[in-house]
């Protein structure tokens, strides 16, 4: 492939997954959140089901199938039902993004209690500007379009950022020699097991079926649950790995510009100086460490 092609499809990742909180705002009016989840996680399965017959991709053995439908249920079911939710309780599209976006952070908190990996001292740094940007994005008077945010969007928000680092946290533990599609697949089985009851418990069914609804759906499913899964697919294959963390500190500037031209979400003064202090919170904790430099001796 092309070199300079390479190099933009980090940047492609970064907006197409930005495009998620976007396509929420567009299908939030027309449908229900835990139903539209419902839908689009199983039209992703007999789309995953055809890839993998496709790319004859062999399947997990059990007890990873358990471990992937677990991390699917925090990853898809807490993470995208919780941002869903929370937008269809008025939380703007650009502040779940930026709530989210600190998954990294708290990834990488997570990873020292839970793994017992050290924090470096510009992590700590990272760490606490990310929780003030956060603090003063909830509590500016503009922050929010008017208004403060309602206690079920922030719940909401809480479990979304929960569930995507503690999913991640056990992708590393329990599941880094697993089949990627096939795997995944597994993943949107477990959160289809999340979000299904939700809609059956508390939802009513019912849908505005317009343009706006179906093409929030085609988005979801072939843009969102496979394109952005297969660029990471090759991002991870070419050697981008180590990296892949680090973009998504884009992904919430990304959508508060796409919600501001799209939606008119404005943010005051407060809340987008808190949106800096998160992003560059993020950026310190994803940062990776320079190696030192080999000490050079005179061979003379």
């Amino acid at each position: 492939m092309n070199a300079r092609l390479t190099q933009l499809i980090p940047v492609l990742f970064v907006w197409i997954w930005s495009t998620g909180f976007i396509n929420a705002k567009y299908a939030i009016p027309n449908i229900e959140p835990f139903y539209f989840l419902t839908l689009r996680f199983l039209f992703t399965i007999i789309a995953f089901l055809f890839l993998i017959w496709l790319m004859k991709k062999r399947w997990p053995v059990r007890i990873d199938i358990a471990y992937q439908m677990l991390i699917g249920a925090l990853i898809h079911g807490a993470y995208l039902g919780g941002v869903f939710f929370a937008i269809d309780h008025g939380v703007p599209a650009g502040i779940s993004s930026i709530f989210v976006g600190l998954h990294p952070a708290l990834t990488a908190f997570l990873g020292w209690v839970l793994l017992k990996q050290r924090l470096r001292l510009i992590q700590i740094i990272g760490l606490v500007l990310g929780f003030l940007g956060i603090s003063l994005v909830i509590y500016s008077p503009g922050g929010t379009s008017g208004g403060k945010l309602a206690i079920f969007g922030i719940i909401s928000c809480i479990i979304a950022l929960v569930g995507i680092s503690y999913g991640g946290i056990l992708q590393k533990q329990l599941a880094e020699k697993v089949p990627l599609v096939s795997g995944t697949l597994c993943q949107y089985a477990g959160g289809v097991i999340v979000v299904l009851p939700l809609s059956l418990a508390l939802e009513t069914h019912e849908v505005n079926v317009n343009f706006e609804m179906v093409a929030a759906l085609v988005w979801s499913v072939f843009a969102l649950s496979i394109g952005a899964v297969l660029l990471l697919m090759y991002m991870i294959r070419e050697g981008e790995v180590s990296k892949v963390a680090s973009y998504f500190y884009l992904v919430p500037p990304a959508t508060v510009l796409q919600a501001y031209f799209l939606f008119d979400e404005q943010l005051g003064l407060t809340a987008l100086f808190g949106c800096t202090l998160a992003v560059i919170g993020v950026y310190l904790i994803t940062a990776r460490k320079r190696p030192k430099r080999p000490c050079s001796h005179d061979t003379r």
